[in-house]
């Protein structure tokens, strides 16, 4: 194995308690020089967010460790050519698209919508303002930053922007272009970061978005039994390649399957 991806919130952490030994896991590759990256679906916190909340869990990293949704959309509208863009995306990660001209008027020309999780703060209202800046902008793009379905907080079980994409594609009959997991590419640009193309592991705590879509891109796929794990995963017709407990088991098995 040549390189790892690990997931966050549920492998790392759930929600803002640290899973037992991460820390120490993430040292071990640290002294060991294997190469790794932190691939998120999180829209909630910016790359530097994401470094203090690492920090006051005593992981070291920087914000160059992270390949976030926001950061691959950033690339993909700029590889597009597309600057005039309304931006549906918590207050935390707006700093990502400071280059684009931001344009809050639905009857405005928009050549994309960016929309993330917005969490407790989706209304009525701000569902139908994406809509209509995507049923007024007919060649518009719908920039999805990930299509995962739910995540685990301290309150138990959330939905994520996942099912809000679906709902805007089914109402304006636009598809989505996603920018975090489940999308194959994806998955290649984090390895791409790391330089890395062949056996390369993801870990991960979500059967369908960490696993199957991983395994898709080519790589081969831990699942642990933290963060949103539930044992029907294991008869959803999908495989992983290993199954821990906790990511405290990972160094073990990475060095018993080199």
């Amino acid at each position: 194995m040549s390189a790892i991806l690990f997931d966050l919130d549920g492998v790392l952490y759930e929600s803002d308690r640290v899973i037992d030994g991460a820390a120490d896991v993430i040292d071990w590759f640290n002294k060991n020089h294997i190469p790794h990256l932190f691939l998120t679906n999180t829209t909630s916190k910016s790359r530097a967010g994401l470094v203090t909340k690492l920090a006051g869990f005593g992981i070291e990293s920087q914000e160059e460790s992270f390949l976030t949704p926001p950061v691959a959309a950033k690339k993909w509208l700029q590889k597009n050519n597309i600057n005039d863009i309304a931006l549906f995306v918590p207050e935390s990660t707006r700093k990502e698209f400071t280059d684009f001209n931001l344009i809050d008027n639905e009857e405005k020309s928009i050549a994309a919508v960016v929309v993330g999780d917005l969490g407790e703060h989706w209304t009525f209202a701000i569902m139908n303002k994406v809509f209509r800046c995507l049923i007024n902008n007919p060649q518009t793009k719908l920039v999805a930053l990930g299509m995962t379905r739910y995540w685990k907080t301290a309150a138990g079980l959330q939905l994520d922007v996942g099912p809000m994409i679906k709902a805007f594609e089914y109402a304006s009959d636009v598809e989505a272009v996603v920018t975090g997991k489940p999308a194959t590419e994806f998955f290649q640009a984090g390895l791409s970061l790391l330089g890395e193309k062949e056996n390369a592991v993801m870990i991960g705590d979500d059967i369908r978005s960490d696993i199957e879509a991983s395994q898709q891109a080519g790589l081969k796929a831990i699942l642990v039994r933290t963060g949103k794990f539930s044992r029907s995963d294991l008869e959803s017709g999908i495989t992983p390649d290993a199954v821990l407990d906790s990511i405290a088991s990972l160094p073990e098995w990475w060095q018993s399957n080199m």
